[in-house]
This record gives C-alpha cells, structure tokens and sequence, in this order.
C-alpha cells in the first residue's frame, strides 16, 4: 500500500468515526428535547394535576373551553420551566464544562483519546435515565433522600448534566482531528460531511422515539448507540500535527487561559462564540418551545405545533443548510461571506416564524425547516474555529467554543424569561396568564442576537484554505511547522 493510499484511508477512516460519533452525539443530546413532554409529565403528574386543582379552585371560567385553555397553558408553564431548567440550565451547564475538560485534554493527550473518553461518559449516563425511580424512604437506597436524589426527577436532572458533560467532547474532537488530517483545499468538505451526516442523528432520533412507546427505552437505544460507537476506533490514526507538538514539549497545549489573553485572541474567541449564538436560540427556544408560543400566538389547543415533529423538521433543515453553506464557503472561498449569507436566511426565517397567521398552524413545520437551514452554518462555524487557533491550542477552542454556545440557551432561556415578565406587565396575573408575552419577548430576543452574530462574524479574519501547522504563544505571536496533512498511529 502507497504512502498516499494509506493517508486517504487514514482520512476516510477518521472522518467516517467523527460523523458518526456526531450522529450519536446529536442523537443523544436531542433525546430529551424529543421525550421532554412525555417523561416530564410521568415524572411530575402529581404536581400538575395539584396545580390544575388549586388554579380551579381559586379561578372562574366563563365555559368549559376557557378552563380547558387555563388548565392546559398551566400545565405548559410546569413542563417549559422544568424543561428549560433540565436543558437550557443543566444539560447546557455541563456542555460548556466538559467542553473545557475534553477540548484541554484533547490538545494535553491526543484528539482520539477525548474523542472516545467523551463517548463512554454520555452512553452510561443516558442508559442510567433509563432507569430513574422514586426511592422508598425506608429501603435500603434511601440514603439517597439525603444527598437529594431521592426522587426520579432530581436523578433526572443530575443525569442530564452528566450527560451534556460527556456529550461536549465529541463534535470538537472530531472536527480537530479531521481537520488537521485533511488537506486544506479540501478541508471544508471533510468538516461539511461529517457536520451533515451528524446533524441527521436528530431525523433518527426522532423516528426512534416515535416507534418506542416507552421514553426510558429510547434512553436505553441512545446510550447502546454511544457503546457500539467505541468499535470504530480501530485503525483510526491520530493527528500528525498534535504528535509533533506533543514530541516537542511544545508549550501552551490546552493552556484554557490562553483563549483569554491577550485581547487579540480573546476578541477572535469571543466573536466565535456570538456568531453561533442564534443557532441554539432558534433551537432551544422558537423550535423546542414552539408548543408554548404557539399558544401565546393564539394557537388553539388541539391545533399547536408538536416539539418533537417540529425539532425533526428544523434538523432536516439544519442537514441541508449544513451541506449547502459548506458548499457555499468552498464556491466563494470564503468562510465569512458564507457565514453572513446564512445570518440573513437566519433572520428572514425568525421573521416568517413571528408572522404567520395562527389560522394556519400547520404552516410552522414549514417554517422550521427554514430556520433550520438558515442555522445551518453549523458546519462553517466550526470548521472556522479550527481555523482560527493553532495546534496546542485548536482542540480546547473547537470543544469549548461549540459548548459556550450550546450554553448561550440558558442566557437566551433567562431572557426570554424577562422580556416576557415585561411584556406580560403583572406578576401576579397567575400562571398561564402570559397572553401573546411569550412570543412577543422571543421575537425582541431573536431582533438582539442575530444583528450581533453578523457583527462578530465581520470582525473575523478569513481563514479559508489557510496552513492549520502552527502553534501559538502566550503574547500571541505565531510559530509555523512544517507542513500538514500527515498523521500518526494512534
């Protein structure tokens, strides 16, 4: 076997493993977007039901419709509140934590150990919700009443953030290792590919879902996906690029600190993360939430738009959109201009989402397809990021920065939360008294980010095509190696 056919399926190999080890991350991470409504409300019906049964007690309804209405935008508060809290706050948290964990080992250890140590982590712990029970006070676990995870939905909620930890490393380790594999010309379809063979883990997921009756089973599929995952590590090699740098003791790898200072870096980091931050508020909040503000769009009941069909649709769209704007950035050459064309199908489709009459429900499927693409730029902005930093420092900038914006939904979720306070006027209306709040305050949300994003994308330099073979120091100057595209037995 030639030199050079051993290095084509060396990259054939690694960007095979990193798409599919996508799939299953994004399997995993939308798992509890997709069976939110069903397990939350096996896990919290008695609290539900006691809030129906006080809000009855204290309210009068003009008919039965109007206490229907009441009864069923209650019970949409209890399930957006408890599901912000495990998604946006916790499963975020430990996104944006495992993403500095993984991403500085990857750059101290190697890209595949991470890649894989990442997967071990999210499959045990979504196996584990599988398995989420009340403890009996008075049996042989109920010292677990003492450290809190007494009942199933503090087991639950712990178990998210374990497997948001985990979930962090795969997409960053990934995308470093095959870009420092690949070719630079050919840097952009390697990255586009596994980023749109990844994205469709969430049409599988939703499918999965749909078929399993029971929410823990689709747990238990998702973490046996991870497991088998682990079987495609042989052969895969590693970075040749991160073993010259490991070889050498050179300095700074996975130096966290170093994304901070000095402002130059820090600026070029920070403008990473901001022009990424309308994904997950058109994600985490107008798609995973749309039941809700279909409601507050005047939606009826039995005709609002169902969280789980609407994510499948905006994923399909995210697929497409992935495909098309690493397309795009290889046809213009230029990340950038890719990046800001899919900023306005971005705002073109958050405003389409605001406007479609409530006469025509159904229409919003539709439209999540078009914020989905218009948010495909996924694939660009992290190709980007691994552009933008050099070689001890790349795998802690590609895992952390994805993660800081998956976070960012817990920021636009406490947003939305007080633009709707505001727009709802008072306080003490009652629970599911927001009227049109919720859309209103997702709208002003939606107006703020995507104005900023096209700023930070602007203020970046252009790094299509450009040398990945270098190394930074801590004043930020840059030291180049000899070449790239070369790898290393892993």
């Amino acid at each position: 076997m030639t030199a050079g056919t051993l290095r084509d399926r060396n990259v054939v190999l690694a960007t095979l493993v990193a798409a599919l080890g996508y799939f299953v991350d994004i399997f995993d991470l939308l798992l509890f977007a997709l069976v939110r409504v069903r397990s939350l409300k096996d896990l919290l019906g008695k609290e539900i039901a006691a809030a129906q049964e006080d809000l009855l007690s204290r309210a009068k309804f003009a008919d039965a419709e109007s206490m229907e209405r009441a009864k069923a935008a209650l019970e949409a508060d209890i399930l957006q509140r408890n599901g912000i809290l495990l998604d946006n706050y916790l499963q975020t948290t430990g996104l944006v934590l495992g993403g500095l964990a993984w991403g500085i080992l990857a750059d101290r250890l190697g890209r595949l150990q991470m890649l894989f140590g990442s997967i071990v982590v999210y499959s045990v712990a979504n196996i584990l919700n599988a398995f989420v029970a009340d403890v009996p006070a008075d049996g042989a676990w109920a010292w677990l009443h003492a450290v809190g995870l007494g009942s199933a939905f503090n087991q639950y909620a712990v178990l998210r953030f374990v497997a948001g930890f985990g979930l962090a490393g795969e997409l960053g380790a990934g995308i470093t290792l095959v870009s420092e594999l690949v070719r630079k010309e050919q840097r952009g379809f390697a990255t586009t590919m596994v980023a749109t063979v990844g994205i469709m883990g969430a049409v599988c997921a939703y499918f999965v879902t749909e078929l399993v009756s029971d929410w823990r089973n689709a747990y238990l599929i998702g973490g046996m996906l991870g497991l088998a995952l682990l079987f495609l590590r042989v052969g895969v090699v590693e970075s040749g690029m991160f073993s010259r740098v490991k070889q050498a003791h050179g300095s700074g790898r996975g130096a966290f600190w170093l994304l901070g200072w000095p402002w130059a870096r820090a600026r070029r980091f920070l403008a990473l993360i901001l022009l990424g931050v309308p994904i997950w508020y058109c994600v985490g909040i107008l798609v995973k939430y749309c039941d809700a503000i279909g409601l507050s769009m005047g939606i009826p009941k039995d005709e609002a738009p169902r969280p789980g069909l609407a994510i499948m649709w905006c994923y399909v769209g995210l697929a497409a959109g992935d495909l098309a704007s690493g397309l795009l950035s290889q046809l213009l050459r230029s990340r950038r201009r890719a990046l800001l064309a899919f900023h306005v199908l971005t705002a073109a489709a958050i405003i389409a989402y605001f406007t479609v009459p409530p006469a025509h429900p159904g229409a919003f499927y539709a439209i999540c397809v078009a914020i989905g693409f218009g948010c495909g730029y996924w694939a660009v902005f992290v190709t980007t990021t691994a552009e933008q930093f050099g070689t001890n420092l790349r795998a802690t900038a590609t895992t952390s920065a994805p993660n800081f914006v998956r976070w960012s939904a817990a920021g636009s979720a406490a947003l939305w939360h007080v633009f709707e306070r505001i727009f709802q006027g008072d306080p003490e209306a009652g629970a599911g008294a927001a009227g049109e709040a919720k859309w209103r305050a997702a709208a002003l949300l939606g107006a703020i980010l995507v104005p900023v994003a096209m700023l930070a994308a602007m203020s970046l330099r252009e790094s299509f095509g450009s040398s990945l073979d270098w190394t930074e120091a801590a004043d930020g100057t840059r030291t180049e190696g000899p070449g790239e595209g070369t790898s290393a037995r892993a």
